[in-house]
């Protein structure tokens, strides 16, 4: 269901803040009511209140004219599946909404069906930058899936199941779900009266499959996202991945959701799932999420850039 004016804060920062990676289409109306759309990767947000983000767009495009006149414009957060969709409105094609399920949103742009996420946007200002002019859009409405978002980067797509066969090519690989809805985090009991994240060896049936299966044993509806945590446990002599991923249906068969407060974390016995869960329940309250590299005891968090 989509998100109309006014909104909950809370739920659109974790909007913005969940999908800054992905790779979106700028959708718009023309004067004569026809769609048109581009592949773009310089998409930002830019304020809460009011709810704003940018994209922007060279001057010699072909859409300038429409695109720094018209009322509105959309932006699509597309999904992992959609790699032809990107590539679709990345080139000249006669009629690239022919390709794609589409409806006009609330405001009236051009929005996809089966996204990580729209949001449907007022033109609100216009601002040249050099050979490029930044359209800002004030949010009207906005809808969010649990489908993870398609990446790109080195002149390649990225996606959240190819980065963890990566990793896990030659490694002792253990994976980790961690499962977010409306702010809280499913949480599982460690065996030894704590609580912990799910967790999977992962065998030959390789990361994703087994991220898979991890998500299905606790008996709801998620869908991976990015890799949240990568780090060397000498402890249990193994690597381990963490997913972030979004759930937007079903009751646990196993665990709970939870609030990460400060009782809930200090029943995480395992230090380094304690701290990254620390991490994350500061990221989601500034809507803003990085990803660890390093082991149990000290690493790095490399901050998740828009665009490329």
């Amino acid at each position: 269901m989509s998100n109309i004016a006014p909104f909950d804060k809370r739920e659109l920062r974790n909007a913005f803040g969940t999908f800054m990676t992905g790779v979106t289409v700028v959708t718009a109306m023309d004067n004569d009511g026809n769609p048109l759309g581009f592949t773009a990767n310089s998409f930002t947000s830019v304020s809460l209140d009011p709810p704003l983000l940018l994209v922007c767009l060279a001057n010699s495009s072909s859409n300038y004219e429409t695109l720094t006149q018209t009322k509105g414009f959309a932006i699509n957060i597309l999904a992992e599946s959609q790699k032809e969709v990107s590539n679709t409105f990345a080139r000249p094609v006669e009629d690239r909404f022919a390709s794609v399920a589409w409806k006009q949103g609330p405001h009236g742009s051009p929005v996809f069906g089966d996204v990580s996420a729209w949001f449907d946007c007022s033109m609100h200002k216009t601002v040249d930058a050099g050979d490029h002019v930044i359209l800002i859009g004030r949010v009207e409405a906005f809808d969010t899936s649990a489908l993870p978002g398609l990446g790109y980067a080195r002149g390649a797509y990225v996606t959240a199941a190819a980065e963890a066969e990566a990793l896990a090519h030659g490694a002792n690989l253990l994976v980790s779900a961690l499962i977010a809805r409306d702010g809280e985090v499913l949480l599982v009991d460690d065996g030894n009266g704590g609580l912990t994240l799910p967790e999977r060896k992962v065998g030959k049936e390789g990361a994703s499959a087994a991220l898979q299966k991890l998500i299905e044993s606790c008996g709801i509806e998620a869908e991976p996202g990015f890799i949240y945590s990568v780090y060397e446990d000498g402890a249990r002599e193994h690597q381990h991945i963490s997913f972030l991923c979004q759930s937007v249906a079903g009751d646990p068969s196993r665990g709970a959701f939870s609030d990460l407060g400060a009782s809930t974390l200090m029943d995480i016995a395992d230090p380094a799932m304690r701290i990254m869960l620390e991490r994350y329940a500061s990221e989601s309250r500034m809507g803003n999420h990085g990803v660890y590299f390093g082991n149990q005891k000290s690493g790095t968090v490399r901050p998740i850039m828009s665009g490329s």
